[in-house]
């Protein structure tokens, strides 16, 4: 009875393997294809390695038999190009002159196995079978990854190291009390997420979120941004503005880089932040506004009250409750369900089957210090989906400065000095800025971090620079 059983199974396995079969000899490539699909193995194939390769790169056929002696490409040459186009790629080779160092040096490259002429059918099918298996267990492991990235999702952020829980706790808590939240953390770390996940399980969930981005604008746009404006208030006022405060009247409104405003801004936020109240530009009329007030900042405010760069009555207004986001360098263990997260998203929005990333692509992202923490993975995956051609993103896909990780000098331990943060980060920094070739725009695109962000850092670079040349 088990072996009854077990029959649809091996059946059911070999259905979902499609094979390609190249070889120089018509005759011989007709009767694999012919003993292939009467055991069950979709098949095909072709003469000539160029067309195999454009299957592949297609993604029509999971497993190639490949003949080792080709007019034109060689059997090696042709696994190369193969792993090259999909690394997930089974390749088996096959040879009139078989030997075992032959044999040893193929499996070295990347074959799945490599076999003698004529095709031993039941060794064949042994060693399809057990890729069969394989894939389906395969297959089965992202299902179950698929459902356990669903239950590492908090309101859409991706999380399961100690101190990503530790935030989910604390925002669950503090999430129907609150009036005044501070968000701290490292640029590209997921501030905003944060604030939508406090907006979603408050109990102002069904009013709106507004958002606003301080850096963005100067003293003059914020105002009227956050207040509203009269017509006639100014140039341009050709009519009666809402601002973002009276816009989301009864909701949440989010801060982000409040640490970048004026003195005087500050001093009108405080207003809000104390009384509830606001004045559009223009009107001699107070507005008495409901909402609940998020601010987010990359900076440390406590140093800055004490550089006297932020009023510390607005900082102990707005810190009452905060809430410090980590950088991804403190929650490596999140970047195998991150990358996945983000491959299922660009899979999905460019219409890729994108199955996952190699083992040394997991290797390369979990080497990399990612100065530009979530966001600069993000767009990384991003990028990756964009130029990969097969099922799989392989490091071939990454910047070229990930790609040099793999190829770190064995030496360079024995070199290893403790260094400053800011020290790494700005060496970090340089390095991406030089492998552009000062182009900025792209540097920032590299890192994953905003141009804004990208300038202000090169500035206080240059200050600090010019300082200690002066200092000298």
């Amino acid at each position: 009875m088990p072996a009854v059983q077990e029959r649809p199974k091996i059946e059911l396995s070999r259905s979902i393997l499609t094979i390609c079969v190249v070889d120089d000899e018509t005759d011989q490539v007709e009767l694999t294809i012919s003993k292939l699909e009467r055991a069950g193995f979709p098949a095909f194939g072709t003469t000539s390695p160029a067309d195999a390769l454009l299957k592949v790169r297609e993604g029509s056929c999971r497993v190639v038999i490949a003949d080792f002696k080709m007019p034109g490409m060689d059997g090696m040459t042709f696994l190369e190009k193969a792993l090259q186009c999909d690394p997930g790629m089974y390749v088996i080779l096959v040879t009139g002159l078989y030997s075992v160092d032959a044999a040893i040096e193929a499996i070295k490259h990347g074959a799945t196995d490599y076999l003698c002429k004529p095709l031993d059918l039941a060794r064949l099918l042994k060693v399809l079978d057990e890729i069969a298996d394989s894939f389906s267990k395969s297959a089965h492991v992202r299902e179950l990854e698929e459902k356990l990235l669903d239950t590492l999702q908090f309101h859409g952020i991706v999380g399961r190291s100690a101190p990503m829980l530790e935030v989910f706790d604390l925002a669950k808590k503090i999430s129907r009390h609150y009036t005044n939240v501070l968000i701290t953390g490292p640029t590209g770390s997921g501030k905003e997420l944060v604030a939508h996940a406090l907006h979603q399980m408050s109990p102002v969930a069904q009013g709106r979120f507004a958002a606003c981005n301080c850096s963005a604008m100067v003293d003059t746009l914020l105002e009227s941004q956050l207040f509203g404006h009269m017509r006639g208030a100014f140039t341009g006022a050709n009519e009666n503005r809402l601002g973002l405060f009276e816009y989301a009247n009864h909701g949440t409104v989010f801060l982000d880089e409040i640490g970048e405003t004026s003195l005087q801004m500050q001093a009108k936020l405080l207003r809000v932040v104390q009384n509830r109240e606001i004045q559009p530009v223009g009107s001699p009329e107070v507005k008495k506004v409901d909402v609940r007030l998020i601010a987010a900042t990359n900076r440390n405010l406590r140093a800055e009250v004490l550089a006297g760069r932020f009023r510390e009555d607005l900082f102990y207004r707005l810190s009452s409750i905060e809430i410090r986001v980590p950088g991804l360098d403190e929650r490596q263990e999140d970047i195998p369900a991150l990358a996945q997260h983000f491959l299922k998203k660009y899979s999905a929005e460019y219409g890729k089957p994108l199955r996952g990333l190699t083992r040394r692509a997991h290797i390369a992202l979990l080497q990399h210090d990612w100065p530009g923490n979530v966001r600069e993975l993000e767009n990384l995956i991003a990028g990756a989906a964009v130029t990969a051609n097969g099922e799989w993103i392989d490091t071939t896909d990454f910047p070229e400065h990930l790609q040099r990780l793999n190829r770190r000098p064995a030496s360079a331990s024995s070199a290893w000095a403790p260094l400053p943060l800011d020290e790494v980060r700005t060496e970090h920094i340089q390095r991406v800025l030089d492998m552009c070739n000062g182009n900025r725009v792209r540097t920032a695109q590299v890192l994953g971090i905003g141009r804004t962000s990208l300038y202000r850092f090169l500035k206080r670079t240059t200050k600090h620079a010019a300082a200690a040349k002066g200092a000298a």
